[in-house]
């Protein structure tokens, strides 16, 4: 099936794939060799599968080299409506670091975060139980409502979360283990790898840039 742009619908990654948009991680389509989750189809297809997009943007300690393990410092979340692309809700919150908890200046300057704004913040254990409080209350645990967790890359929900978690001995909810990776459904659409992530797929939809790289909420 094909787009009105020309470029094929990627709604199955194989035969055993079910159509449409899957809920399952298990694609093995990659770029350079890197696994990666569910692809959306382009927006002007009819039909919408889903409910709600739950946009996610991690930040996290960091430093050059890198530190670790880096820990979750902004957790931010919106909830898009699928059908009119608008925002209805927002869940924000910072989390204290608890291996690293004094901030680097490189990671202060790459995501806007000073040190009060995350010293006497709750945990990451805190803030997950905050968040599924909120799913609760969107009503996006109802088995009805059919919610997707959208992200620039798997880093967040393949790497960051799961591995902060198993570090503290957390269970990752069942929530948190399908995703669309936006950079998989724009390379779909427009026949490209966004090599510079946002930024590129801006530029490539004619789109400017609103909020500041690298701030969870704000980008």
């Amino acid at each position: 099936m094909s787009s009105r742009n020309g470029f094929r619908c990627p709604w199955m990654f194989n035969d055993s794939t079910p159509p449409y948009w899957s809920s399952k991680v298990s694609p093995k389509l990659t770029s350079k060799g890197k696994t990666s989750c569910v692809l959306p189809p382009p927006a002007w297809c009819s039909q919408r599968r889903y409910h709600y997009f739950l946009v996610l943007d991690f930040e996290a300690t960091c430093d050059k080299p890198q530190i670790h393990p880096q820990e979750i410092i902004e957790f931010p979340i919106l909830k898009l409506n699928g059908r009119t692309m608008e925002i209805e809700s927002t869940f924000h919150m910072y989390v204290q670091p608890v291996v690293h908890p004094q901030l680097t200046p490189f990671c202060t300057e790459l995501t806007g975060i000073i040190q009060g704004m995350v010293d006497g913040q709750p945990s990451l254990q805190q803030v997950l139980e905050r968040v599924d409080e909120w799913m609760a209350k969107e009503g996006l645990l109802d088995p009805s409502v059919k919610s997707i967790f959208v992200t620039c890359g798997d880093w967040d929900l393949k790497v960051m979360l799961p591995g902060q978690c198993q570090y503290l001995g957390l269970p990752v909810a069942d929530y948190f283990k399908q995703w669309i990776n936006l950079k998989k459904a724009y390379s779909f659409a427009m026949g490209s790898w966004p090599k510079n992530g946002l930024l590129d797929m801006n530029k490539g939809l004619n789109l400017q840039h609103i909020g500041r790289p690298h701030s969870g909420i704000g980008e």
